[in-house]
């Protein structure tokens, strides 16, 4: 046998369809012989059956032409080769064919040897564009860790495994405490995959509440709901092809989760308002800083979609634990973004020391805005320490009044209403401060009880959605 391919034979002619499955059989691993054109189309679309490596077809079938087929294999996968037979005459519909995308033409009747000839040359073909586009794969991917700081470094084994992985159709979980890069990580997975010539469409689960966040990811149809006048592609139908990156997958709801298990586990999804399922290939980057493994015990993450998505984790670390990698992002900071006026020269050594006696809750993220900041207002050549605004971590305060054998429940409710004190109970202001998202905080305040006389007055006694929280 020469390589592991799968070879599909659509041919009406029963004796030479049996016969071309009888000679491709001996050379390749699964050849299946079809009938029909609208038969090979249906196998060709369909999600749950492994795609097909190379396609001959006749160019005239019942159901469906031979250009169906070809159009049905090269949407399912690009790097499919089609071979199309057309009988002694019909060279112009031949040639046709190879204009929208055929690799080669036989003519009837059909000699086997020759079918087996531009087979294999087909096969081999297809072998080299895979070995070219795994090495310029390669090439992006490299060039695109280099682009991360600290790649050489404490990120190294974040970077190698996310180049291990790129190449593959698994599922990445990107996880890490808020402001760490994971965009990044998801940004360096498509480039060097074989997908980084189709789109990276990225998507804020926590940004949208459900209904409009259904719309967003699935699309939805025309009078699907109050104000769809028109019909809508979703982010999932924009990614075919390439990458969908889910930011904050962990503040998805319930109902949310259920439709994209479903998508995950078929590949198929219907658009708000729809009733035809509709199939896409997009290879899902999923990130979130919440610790899932626990929302999967609160029954607040369905345990099913963790493990869908938690096939390769990425585990990024906080700033705060790779030191080494502040200065070099500092001065990557000072380089590259825009100063008011003349760029500062560096920094002088109180601003150095500054910068390495700071916690970073607010990791790589807080670094790049305080950064930026100091380039807008600062005036002196290089940055000074007082040019560096840097706010205290909310937890040495938040934590000094628990009593000796606190848990880590007391923490956490200790946490919350520092933050929420510090902000004046203006919701959107202590989601900042805890790195958190909106719905998050009010599950929270809800969970700990924690009330406020404004609430109250405005709509209340336990609607943290009302008043100054809803700010």
């Amino acid at each position: 046998m020469s390589e592991a391919l799968r070879l599909l034979v659509v041919e009406d002619n029963d004796s030479l369809r049996q016969s071309m499955c009888i000679a491709l059989r001996d050379d390749y691993g699964e050849v299946v012989g079809v009938e029909r054109g609208d038969t090979a189309v249906a196998r060709l679309q369909d999600a749950g059956e492994a795609a097909f490596d190379l396609v001959v077809t006749d160019l005239r079938l019942p159901g469906e032409d031979g250009l169906g087929v070809l159009d049905a294999a090269l949407a399912r996968d690009p790097r499919t080769t089609v071979i199309v037979m057309t009988a002694y005459g019909s060279v112009e519909t031949a040639v046709d064919a190879m204009r929208a995308g055929a690799f080669d033409f036989l003519e009837k009747p059909v000699d086997l040897d020759q079918l087996e000839v531009r087979v294999r040359r087909a096969a081999s073909h297809r072998a080299l564009l895979e070995e070219v586009g795994s090495l310029r794969a390669e090439r992006a991917g490299q060039h695109a860790a280099q682009e991360i700081i600290g790649a050489k470094g404490s990120l190294r084994d974040v970077t190698e495994l996310a180049l291990r992985v790129a190449p593959t159709r698994s599922t990445v979980l990107v996880t890490g405490e808020t402001g760490t890069g994971k965009e990044l990580i998801a940004e360096l997975v498509h480039r060097a995959s074989d997908r980084r010539d189709g789109p990276l469409v990225k998507m804020n689960c926590a940004a949208l509440p459900e209904p409009l966040l259904e719309s967003e990811l699935f699309g939805h149809e025309r009078g699907a709901f109050t104000g769809a006048d028109r019909r809508r592609t979703g982010r999932f139908e924009e990614a075919t092809g390439g990458t969908l990156f889910l930011d904050e997958v962990g503040d998805l709801s319930p109902g949310i989760q259920s439709k994209l298990l479903r998508v995950l586990q078929e590949q198929e999804f219907h658009r708000v308002g729809g009733e035809r399922a509709l199939r896409t290939d997009a290879r899902i980057v999923a990130a979130t800083h919440q610790d899932l493994e626990s929302g999967v015990r609160e029954g607040r993450f369905r345990e099913d979609l963790y493990f869908r998505l938690h096939v390769v984790e990425i585990r990024l670390p906080p700033l705060r634990d790779r030191p080494e990698d502040l200065l070099p992002l500092a001065q990557h900071f000072l380089e590259t973004l825009p100063p008011r006026g003349a760029r500062p020269k560096g920094f002088t050594e109180a601003a150095l020391a500054k910068l390495r006696a700071h916690l970073w809750p607010g990791n790589v993220r807080e670094l790049r805005n305080a950064i930026e900041r100091a380039l807008l207002l600062g005036r002196g050549a290089r940055i000074d320490a007082p040019d560096l605004v840097l706010h205290a971590a909310v937890a040495p305060r938040a934590l000094a009044g628990l009593p000796p054998d606190w848990t880590l429940a007391d923490a956490e409710r200790a946490l919350v209403l520092d933050a929420l004190e510090r902000c004046g109970y203006v919701q959107k202001d202590a989601c900042q401060r805890l790195g958190v998202s909106r719905r998050k905080l009010n599950y929270m305040i809800r969970r700990m009880g924690i009330t406020h006389p404004s609430w109250r007055r405005n709509r209340g006694p336990a609607d943290p959605d009302s008043g100054k929280i809803g700010q």
